[in-house]
C-alpha cells in the first residue's frame, strides 16, 4: 500500500516538476486550486511549490492566485452544499468515503463556525469536507468566506514563504513533509493568538 503511495507521489512531483515550467504553469495552479476546494484530491501546495521553485522572486504572485482560486471554489463546494447536497453533495461524500468526516464536522461547526473553517482551510484536512458541510449546515457565507480567506491564504503565504527564505532545498523538504510543517505551522499560529 505505502509502496503505492510513494509511486503516487512521485509521479504527481515529476508532473508537477515538469508542467510548473511551461506556458500554462497558471493555468494548471488556478485549476488544482479551484478544484481541490471542491471535489479533487490532489492539494495546490504540490503544484505551488514545483512553480516557486522556478519562480522564487514572484512567490506572492502565486500565492496569491491560488488563494483566490482556492477560496473560489471552496464557495462551489459551499453551494454544492447548500443548494445540491442530495445531487452533488452526497455524491462527492460517498465517492471519497467521507461519512465519518461529516459526522465530526457537523459538531466542529456548532462550537464555532468560523475556527472550524479556519483550521480546514490551513491544514492538510480535506477542504472539500467543510466547503460542502459549511453550505449544507447553512453556516454563514460571510463567516465561510472570511474564515476561508484568511486560512487559505496563510496557507499558501506561507508555503511562499519559506521557499523565498529557504530556496529550493526547502521546498523539496516541504513536499516531503508538507502535512507535518502544516500542522506545526497551524500550532504555532493558535499559541501566539491563544497566549
Amino acid at each position: 500500500m505505502f509502496r503505492i503511495l510513494d509511486k503516487t507521489k512521485n509521479l504527481l512531483k515529476e508532473w508537477s516538476d515538469k508542467h510548473s515550467q511551461g506556458k500554462h504553469a497558471k493555468f494548471w495552479l488556478l485549476v488544482f486550486s479551484f478544484t481541490e476546494a471542491s471535489f479533487f484530491v490532489i492539494p495546490p501546495d504540490v503544484f505551488l511549490l514545483a512553480i516557486l521553485i522556478n519562480n522564487g522572486p514572484r512567490w506572492i504572485y502565486y500565492a496569491w492566485i491560488t488563494t483566490v482560486a482556492s477560496v473560489l471554489g471552496g464557495l462551489l463546494g459551499y453551494v454544492f452544499g447548500f443548494f445540491f447536497f442530495d445531487l452533488v453533495g452526497e455524491f462527492l461524500i460517498n465517492t471519497y468515503n467521507l461519512q465519518s468526516q461529516m459526522a465530526t464536522v457537523s459538531n466542529l461547526f456548532q462550537d464555532n463556525a468560523f475556527w472550524a473553517v479556519f483550521v480546514s482551510a490551513f491544514t492538510p484536512i480535506p477542504f472539500k469536507v467543510f466547503t460542502i458541510s459549511a453550505g449544507f449546515f447553512h453556516i454563514n457565507i460571510i463567516t465561510f468566506f472570511v474564515a476561508s480567506l484568511i486560512g487559505r491564504g496563510l496557507r499558501f503565504f506561507a508555503v511562499g514563504y519559506l521557499v523565498k527564505l529557504f530556496g529550493k532545498q526547502m521546498a523539496h523538504y516541504a513536499f516531503k513533509y508538507f502535512n507535518y510543517i502544516t500542522l506545526l505551522i497551524l500550532a504555532l499560529i493558535l499559541a501566539l493568538l491563544f497566549t
